[in-house]
């Protein structure tokens, strides 16, 4: 998927992260700022690096702002950025990782 336009999924409330995606020079570039960064920084990276593989994002800045999120929030938030930067119509998303 090509990222077209800035987009942001997710809050900055307890247990939750935010993800912010726009369009890249080539490669990804990722900023993370985590409360829990020692315990599980590189675990959420190998998450939002893992998700936009797996949606073809090969050229994108993302910003994740982490305060705590399960691995599958930080999924969701990941994939509903892309879909907005992409302008995906909400008929469309194929939530939940059915995207090959």
């Amino acid at each position: 998927m090509e990222i077209m336009k800035p987009a942001i999924a997710g809050t900055l409330e307890s247990s939750d992260v935010q993800v912010s995606i726009e369009p890249g020079s080539g490669t990804i570039e990722l900023e993370l700022s985590s409360s829990v960064m020692n315990q599980y920084g590189r675990q959420i990276k190998e998450q939002v690096l893992s998700v936009l593989k797996r949606l073809g994002v090969e050229s994108a800045r993302v910003t994740v702002v982490d305060k705590g999120a399960l691995d599958c929030t930080i999924a969701a938030r990941v994939e509903c950025a892309v879909f907005r930067s992409c302008g995906q119509s909400e008929k469309n998303i194929p939530w939940g990782g059915n995207v090959r």
